[in-house]
Parts: structure tokens; sequence; C-alpha cells
């Protein structure tokens, strides 16, 4: 199975943090950054997050997927409190304009 994070189909959505340079400021960090560095081999040797996400994805999406599900299933979650919440104002209002009637 292979699990691809391409943000260029969608310009607007583009996330600009995907495309920035990574910092190794950890142990981690740096762990990370240079295998995906080795690995992906960047033409400007700079490791993006873009990179080290399609490298996870690649060779670890146990751990990518659990995220992603994660995050889409708290998305959906606030999607639908966000719809209930904006019903409830405008019965709200609607019954303001009854009542003023």
């Amino acid at each position: 199975m292979k699990v691809t994070f391409d943000d260029t189909v969608h310009d607007i959505e583009k996330n600009e943090e995907l495309t920035k340079e990574i910092e190794t400021n950890s142990e981690l960090k740096d762990i990370i950054v240079s295998y995906v560095g080795t690995k992906k081999q960047p033409e400007n040797d700079e490791v993006t997050l873009q990179l080290v996400l399609d490298t996870f994805s690649e060779e670890f999406p146990e751990f990518v997927l659990p995220l992603a599900e994660e995050n889409f299933i708290r998305g959906y979650n606030q999607a639908l409190f966000d719809i209930d919440e904006g019903n409830k104002a405008m019965q709200e209002i609607e019954n303001q304009t009854n009542d003023q009637d």
C-alpha cells in the first residue's frame, strides 16, 4: 500500500510549511533529516517536511495512517458540531423574528 501526501494538487490549499527546510534542533529531528536526506538526495540538499512525510508514508505507513485518520475524524466531528451550532443560531434568530411579529 502506498500513501502519498501530495500538496501540489490544489495550489489554493497549498501548505507552505511542507516546503520549508527542517531545522534540526533535536536528536530525533537530526536522525530523521539525515536519513531522509541520504535516501531522497534533494538537489538543493534541503530536507523539507514534504520529503519526510513521503519517506514516512513509504517506509512507515502504520505510523502515518493513524495520525491521518485521527485528523480526519476530528475534522469531520468539528464540521458536524459547527453545522449543529449554526442550525441552533439560525433557529434562535428565526424564533426572535417570529416573536417580534
